[in-house]
């Protein structure tokens, strides 16, 4: 397992420091997963939507093993972040015109199966995260803040944390705040039956709009972290899964 990323105090809150964790030019806790998938693949493949980092991520982890990398995703106007991949050496990017989460995700694994390349799952739904993860809760200090907050997309960093708290032996309230589409199925793929001591809310902000915010005096990615701010409470711990790669734009 990687070492521990920090947890910080300021002012009032904590922080799980999870963007604090860097490889190959991206960062967050869903890079320390796909680092351990990468490894070994003759090539790559993901799904993804035009503002999720997972494609720019997968796409950094193929330039740094020097493997080719194939990124699935919508028909229509692309991310500046992923127009920038359009001229990496190692990255494609393929976009369907009918572009569901299923299409695409279909669309991924076929094309890894035909090339022998592996496929990456989309919103990293596999153990390997939820393993990663629950690891990440170890330094909490439980007993001094009074629930954790976690941005929700596929919940998968969101289940992963369940599970360590579980191995923990703990009972902390979790908050739930659900920035992309609506994670419950998921979520209940992987959660612990036993733990209900979670609440889910909606950020009203639409996905794909984004908001810039620095909040005591952190940046925050302007897709997921930053629509959380408004539901925090002093005494919280903000779980920060990541942030994406250059903020240009926001």
């Amino acid at each position: 397992m990687e070492e521990l990323t920090p947890v910080e105090k300021r002012q009032n809150y904590y922080f799980k420091r999870e963007d604090t964790y860097s490889f190959a030019g991206v960062s967050g806790g869903k890079v320390r997963t796909a680092k351990l998938l990468c490894q070994g693949a003759s090539g790559l493949t993901t799904a993804g939507s035009k503002s999720s980092p997972q494609i720019v991520i997968i796409s950094h982890m193929a330039e740094y093993y020097r493997v080719p990398f194939r990124g699935h995703t919508a028909s229509g106007q692309l991310s500046w972040e992923l127009e920038e991949l359009k001229t990496k050496k190692f990255t494609d990017i393929v976009q369907h015109k009918y572009g569901y989460n299923s299409v695409i995700k279909k669309r991924a694994r076929d094309d890894a199966k035909e090339r022998n390349w592996k496929y990456i799952p989309f919103g990293m739904e596999c153990q390997e995260a939820i393993d990663q993860t629950a690891n990440q809760v170890k330094n909490l200090p439980f007993g001094e803040f009074k629930r954790i907050v976690v941005p929700v997309g596929s919940g998968m960093t969101f289940c992963g944390v369940v599970h360590g708290v579980r191995q923990m032996g703990i009972n902390v309230p979790i908050l739930v705040i659900r920035v992309g589409a609506y994670p419950v199925a998921r979520i209940r793929k992987f959660l612990p039956v036993w733990y209900n001591n979670w609440s889910l809310l909606f950020s009203e902000l639409n996905y794909n709009k984004r908001k810039k915010i620095v909040f005591c005096d952190i940046e925050l990615d302007p897709i997921y972290e930053a629509k959380c701010v408004s539901f925090l409470k002093e005494g919280d711990l903000f779980w920060i899964v990541g942030i994406r790669k250059g903020m240009k734009n926001e």
